[in-house]
């Protein structure tokens, strides 16, 4: 049987009644667009997080453009943010005029290194944009106080943490804005593109609401400088649906990122874990490990069925639509990263048998 790397097709067999009927009833009531799931889904995500306001939108690539709309991004403002991330991160804020400003991640969790930021802050600075990579958060408090003392806001992209906890709060609920995505393969997803961001902040909400559908205050009256960015209601049911099972999806990826752990503690150095932090849990939306020789290494594990993936190859500041970013810069975390890791299949229905046939299968390629 092949290995699959994400198993939408077993989560969606589990769900199937109950996706199918939120489909079918928005199919009956015809509503498309702004129909009664996406509010329903936005108060069910806004309680799940504890924040007083969510805002779905088209993408998680839209939620981190329309915060930084919200916050006024002018252009020459610099937002300070990592280069080991999806191009995303940066690529809103230079869409806007910004400047992407890169400090370096820490090497065991891949993380921006929150001991580095305030180095970075200028008379320019005009937010902080930490990533909570593969599933985990990074060091929110200590970034919360940075912003705090020099007065800059903190959004959070969290694509790849919904779920996870910091210090027993929930990610996307932790800055002044979180952003997050519904990317199928993420650890909520849609079956397509989806979004959303969270806020306690009531005029910074409004201001999101009025983004997403093209600055309107009311229809046809537009009050800002808006985007088409609203989330399909076909997508805001089958999120509903998906949240049925999700706390058990979010124990089952603790579970199985555990017993990853375990099972690759003797690999005789050639293999390094990232380290989940004490008081924070991880949604592992990648279970991600460092190996040297990485192609080689795929290229074995491929022959024997087991899929990987490689999240990210190459940092911000060396892409080429980014070089005028940093491209002088050296970011030793951030490079040494790029040029190591690998995911291994990772998912909520990963049964033991084949997680075992999956590291006999590195252990077999790598030792």
């Amino acid at each position: 049987m092949a290995i699959e790397f994400i198993d939408l097709k077993a989560q969606y067999a589990a769900l199937r009644a109950s996706i199918n009927a939120r489909m079918q009833t928005v199919l009956d009531h015809g509503q498309y667009i702004m129909g009664p799931e996406v509010r329903e889904l936005e108060e069910a995500l806004a309680r799940y997080t504890g924040a007083r306001h969510c805002v779905t939108c088209a993408s998680g690539t839209e939620a981190l453009l329309i915060a930084l709309m919200a916050l006024d991004l002018k252009p020459g403002d610099e937002v300070v943010t990592t280069p080991f991330t999806f191009v995303a991160t940066a690529e809103v804020i230079a869409l806007l005029g910004g400047i992407p400003v890169f400090v370096d991640v820490e090497p065991d969790t891949a993380n921006i290194d929150a001991s580095k930021i305030e180095a970075a802050i200028t008379p320019h600075t005009r937010a902080i944009l930490p990533v909570s990579l593969y599933g985990q958060t990074a060091d929110m408090d200590a970034i919360n106080a940075i912003a705090a003392k020099h007065g800059l806001p903190v959004i959070e992209d969290a694509a790849q943490s919904f779920g996870a906890t910091y210090k027993s709060r929930r990610s996307c609920n932790l800055s002044t804005i979180g952003c997050t995505s519904f990317f199928p393969s993420k650890p909520l997803g849609c079956y397509g593109d989806g979004g959303a961001l969270f806020t306690s902040d009531d005029a910074l909400a409004q201001a999101m609401r009025e983004i997403r559908v093209h600055g309107q205050e009311k229809r046809y009256y537009h009050t800002r400088l808006g985007v088409g960015g609203r989330m399909d209601t076909l997508q805001c049911a089958v999120v509903l649906a998906k949240l049925e099972r999700f706390d058990w999806e979010v124990k089952r990826r603790a579970a199985v990122g555990r017993r990853y752990d375990e099972l690759l503690q003797d690999f005789g150095g050639r293999l390094e874990l990232i380290t989940v932090r004490d008081e924070r849990s991880s949604v592992y939306a990648q279970y991600t490990v460092r190996v040297r020789d990485r192609e080689t290494l795929q290229a074995k594990l491929k022959s024997r069925g087991i899929p990987t993936a490689v999240h990210y190859p190459l940092p911000l500041h060396r892409q080429p639509a980014y070089r005028a970013y940093g491209a002088e810069l050296h970011f030793p975390a951030a490079e040494t990263l790029a040029a190591e890791v690998m995911s291994l299949p990772m998912h909520p229905d990963l049964d033991e048998p084949t997680q075992d046939a999956i590291v006999a299968g590195l252990r077999a390629s790598i030792l």
